[in-house]
């Protein structure tokens, strides 16, 4: 059964909260990809909550754009589409330009969070461990959005990384997706922590362009396969 803390930041959170957020980060994980079923029986005895608890999780991620439902398979996790994939960088866009601009005013704390979670990327690259890459470039990614200092904004971000990995989950080779992008987020994890934030905005919104449009092509892609 896993352990639910019921604790976060000294506050109780309740169960299904509790559950969604378990869910979420197995999610952006990898652990979760497109399609799986979420038996609310398996999953309400694992986390030993009752299955109206469970259901209110399931619930709660349907509403962050995670899961579906489908006829005679219940929940399952989201297959994106090419439109979900132009929201998800709308929203990347609108934030993660902001935590840069506003950079300045973050605290050391956070600017060390850039430099750890980059870190751990480049570690993963060096081991070949494919899926850990993505993992680790999501959390750069948030570590970014947490210099805006919004534990509010932070939590919405992270269902907005977690729809990311559901793309990540259809790239053909994620061993030749992955690796080009980590550079990238050390060049803008230096640049935001040497406090040059004009060029670190050039370099986040080039970012973001380029990963729209090569995301995009790989769940066209995988959107024009299931139509064959």
């Amino acid at each position: 059964m896993t352990k639910l803390s019921g604790v976060v930041n000294e506050e109780p959170v309740p169960a299904g909260a509790q559950v969604a957020d378990a869910l979420r980060v197995r999610i952006t994980e990898g652990g979760l990809p497109p399609g799986t079923q979420l038996r609310d029986t398996a999953l309400a005895a694992e986390f030993g909550i009752a299955r109206h608890t469970l259901r209110n999780a399931l619930r709660q991620l349907e509403y962050e754009g995670l899961i579906s439902y489908r006829m005679h398979k219940g929940a399952v996790v989201k297959t994106l589409c090419t439109e979900d994939v132009h929201e998800i960088y709308r929203v990347r866009r609108t934030l993660e330009l902001a935590a840069v601009q506003q950079s300045a005013l973050a605290g050391s704390a956070a600017l060390r969070g850039l430099e750890e979670r980059v870190r751990a990327a480049e570690v993963a690259v060096a081991c070949e461990s494919w899926n850990t890459v993505g993992t680790a470039s999501l959390w750069f990614h948030q570590a970014l959005v947490e210099l805006l200092g919004s534990r509010s904004i932070d939590r919405f971000f992270q269902g907005i990384l977690a729809q990311l990995r559901l793309a990540f989950a259809v790239m053909p080779d994620e061993a030749q997706w992955q690796p080009p992008w980590i550079p990238r987020d050390r060049e803008i994890c230096d640049l935001v922590r040497g406090g040059q934030r004009g060029a670190a905005i050039a370099a986040t919104r080039q970012y973001l362009e380029d990963s729209e449009l090569a995301v995009l092509d790989v769940v066209r892609a995988d959107e024009m396969t299931g139509r064959t």
